[in-house]
């Protein structure tokens, strides 16, 4: 595409060569001749100058320092740029009705015409599969797992029995949906006696769940995952969890069992949430914070256990100034025996 062609999709204008010709998007410090790129913040404006790209969307106050050959000027070059990764970008890899010949798809399964089913897939008994919806190579669904219209299930992926996902959803390679939780009871004699998992999972619509996800099924009820939540690479969802909608989790993260968080959380990459506990609405959990009791306010809450942001931080303050401060009684204390000393004499 022409950067003409390009900024006529954003309704933007152009400055420079609109002939200039596109093929790639890119980085602005990593762009080649021919990629486009973007300039949304003064972190990566030192590149602005050196960058090779051949167009850079670039805000007003930006322009006078292009060195490229055509730019776009953006009110919000980020938007823009993402709008425009949207519009271009395939969003799945099967052609629509695709079955192939290596998938095994079984009588009892109601798979929509449109849907694509890749190589090496398992549909097993009741399993209904939505419109526009695909299952890349070697998924694996087992029996009466639903899923909804306009889905992609990435290569690799294993839905356990009676899963439901929404419309519109993202599950990426090797994550597994549906496996029995972490339920034991301990015996006497210290043995486990393992808790019978009957319960399901239920996934919204709009959810995207990154790779070598776990999400476990409840032992009894449901597993929840609400409408448009984000999930990284590398997360667990322990059995009976429910995460309010439009959440986003970073990798690394653990939920244990019975948890409800609340709407639009924010949990930072290594934290860690305890069982049977709540969160509240908006609630952002920062980078290895272990959340011990349930959060009933909005807010940022830092540390471990997870305490207020504010007051984590005046906590850590004073932490440092410790020996400082132990130098200074002990100094006191030698100045005080010495005073008791001379008044003894």
């Amino acid at each position: 595409m022409t950067v003409g062609e390009i900024a006529q999709m954003l309704g933007r204008s152009v400055s420079g060569d609109s002939s200039v010709v596109i093929n790639g998007f890119n980085a602005i410090d990593q762009a080649e001749a021919g990629e486009l790129t973007f300039l949304g913040s003064d972190t990566f404006a030192k590149y602005l100058a050196t960058t090779r790209a051949s167009c850079v969307i670039v805000r007003e106050a930006d322009q006078t320092r292009v060195a490229s050959p055509a730019w776009i000027v953006s009110p919000s070059p980020y938007a823009d740029m993402m709008v425009l990764m949207q519009m271009i970008t395939p969003r799945a890899a099967l052609e629509s009705g695709r079955r192939d010949a290596s998938a095994h798809i079984d009588d009892n399964a109601l798979v929509d015409a449109s849907a694509a089913i890749g190589p090496g897939c398992v549909v097993s008994a009741g399993c209904r599969i939505g419109p526009n919806s695909q299952l890349l190579a070697n998924v694996v669904l087992y029996p009466n797992v639903a899923i909804g219209a306009d889905s992609v299930v990435h290569a690799n992926v294993t839905i356990y029995g009676g899963t439901e996902i929404g419309n519109r959803c993202t599950i990426h390679a090797g994550t597994v949906i549906g496996s029995d939780g972490f339920g034991y009871r301990e015996q006497a004699d210290k043995c486990f006696e393992k808790i019978p998992h009957v319960g399901t999972v239920c996934i919204g619509n709009d959810v995207e769940i990154g790779a070598n996800v776990a999400i476990d099924r409840a032992a009894m009820g449901r597993t929840v995952i609400e409408d448009g939540v984000k999930i990284d690479n590398l997360v667990q969802i322990a059995h009976g969890v429910r995460i309010g909608e439009h959440t986003a989790i970073a990798a690394h993260v653990a939920v244990a069992g019975g948890t409800t968080l609340g709407r639009r959380n924010r949990l930072a990459g290594q934290s860690g949430v305890v069982g049977h506990i709540e969160t509240a609405d908006d609630v952002v959990v920062y980078a290895q914070a272990g959340v011990a009791k349930s959060i009933t306010k909005p807010g940022a809450y830092f540390g471990s256990p997870a305490k207020e942001h504010g007051l984590a931080l005046r906590m850590e303050m004073a932490l440092r100034q410790l020996p400082d401060l132990l130098h200074q009684v002990r100094t006191l204390s030698r100045e005080i025996e010495e005073l008791k000393e001379e008044r003894q004499k």
